[in-house]
């Protein structure tokens, strides 16, 4: 079952974002949550989430981590795609199609409901 905000967000879609900005680099947690507020600004998300999703990811084998101590200030865990996590992200794919198929179904649907009842 998908996870829900107090305000009823769902986060079904996290692991398939998160996978996404995997495949372009790896990312630390944070980086991720940066990286998903400003891509896309209106999927309300917080650390927490991120990271319970990351352990999900990586229970599975979808993304495997490393930390990264060589840099100044504390170290880092970082988080590569594995090439489970590029089938999965296959398969994210074909869902969201299958899903924004039936949104187009139910909002063309409707704009056929709201111009009859207009007339």
């Amino acid at each position: 079952m998908a996870r829900k905000s107090k305000k009823g967000q769902t986060y079904r879609h996290t692991p398939a974002f998160i996978l996404l900005f995997l495949v372009r680099e790896n990312l630390y947690g944070a980086a991720l949550l940066n990286t998903l507020q400003k891509e896309l600004p209106w999927y309300h998300t917080d650390s927490a989430v991120i990271y319970r999703s990351l352990q999900d990811l990586e229970q599975e084998g979808a993304v495997k981590s490393y930390w990264e101590t060589d840099t100044a200030g504390p170290a880092r865990k970082w988080y590569q795609i594995t090439p489970k996590g590029l089938e999965r992200l296959q398969e994210f794919k074909e869902d969201i199609e299958m899903r924004k198929r039936n949104l187009e179904f139910f909002l063309d649907s409707y704009e056929t409901f709201r111009r009859r009842t207009e007339k």
